[in-house]
């Protein structure tokens, strides 16, 4: 038992020292790490309440007093930036580990029973993987009701077959395994044999995976925001700041660029860390 843990945190030091290597990962998780603590930080940081608005300072340029302006409502444009981190960052992060719990757990059980089982599960999951995600994910939205929770559900439901397929895959590739079947030769229950054998030597692509698709989540997520199905006004999730600045594109661009240049900073960040991680857990990179 120790030197199952000794080896696995050498494993995690050998991951972390390559991925250290990595320049351009290294300046996405410094840019994640920074998002991340604006958003914890959010009420001490931002100079304005995200909803004070002031009608006498509406569309204001580029200021002292308002960094980055303000918008229709007069309401500060870099407030508004630093309280939607808070809802961006929940969002990527909640539905991708929703996702990834569920894919996880179904996976895991279709590549373990294979079957009659597997096949079941697999059929379930074509037809749900036959619905593009962004539909599906709009349809579920549309359901529910846009709202906070509801867009986590709905990001959700639409990308937990990718995972489940994924954890099969990688399931089925270690099944047979020497110490799969030491652990049902001493009458390991499936469950145990599930979470504590198979899991852990299939968690790596599944990281990897969840860790780019945070990016694609938040992506999503301000393309439901966008059409009315995401967080509703007055919540300053970036998507709905560039939904609330579309009827106001030609006269003040900055109001759709700031927003949108924080999105793609942060989908890019998170992005080059996922490459990063990839290259640090393939084994074939090993000096």
């Amino acid at each position: 038992m120790k030197n199952g843990k000794l080896k696995k945190q050498s494993q995690l030091l050998e991951i972390l020292k390559r991925l250290a290597k990595n320049k351009a990962a290294m300046v996405g998780l410094f840019i994640i790490i920074v998002m991340a603590v604006i958003a914890a930080f959010a009420p001490l940081i931002a100079p304005y309440r995200y909803d004070e608005a002031n009608f006498y300072n509406i569309f204001q340029p580029f200021s002292k007093e308002h960094l980055l302006g303000t918008d229709q409502l007069g309401r500060d444009i870099l407030s508004r930036l630093i309280y939607g981190a808070r809802y961006s960052l929940k969002i990527g992060i909640y539905s991708v580990a929703m996702a990834a719990t569920a894919g996880a757990v179904i996976g895991s059980i279709a590549g373990y029973f294979g079957g009659v089982v597997d096949d079941v599960i697999m059929r379930i999951l074509d037809i749900v993987n036959s619905i593009p995600g962004l539909v599906l994910s709009i349809a579920v939205a549309a359901i529910l009701g846009p709202g906070f929770t509801n867009c986590i559900i709905a990001l959700a439901l639409g990308t937990t077959p990718m995972y489940a397929r994924m954890i099969r895959a990688s399931i089925l590739n270690i099944r047979k395994m020497e110490y799969l079947e030491a652990a049902t030769s001493i009458n390991c229950s499936s469950a145990r044999i599930i979470f504590r054998h198979i899991l852990p030597n299939a968690i790596s692509p599944l990281i990897v995976l969840a860790t780019m698709s945070v990016a694609q989540a938040i992506l999503t997520a301000a393309s439901l925001s966008f059409i009315g199905l995401g967080v509703q006004p007055p919540e300053p999730e970036w998507g709905a700041m560039l939904a609330d600045a579309r009827t106001h594109l030609r006269q003040y661009p900055r109001l759709v660029l700031v927003p949108g240049i924080t999105i793609m900073i942060a989908v890019l960040s998170l992005n080059i860390l996922g490459d990063g991680l990839r290259d640090a857990m393939d084994p074939k990179l090993k000096d």
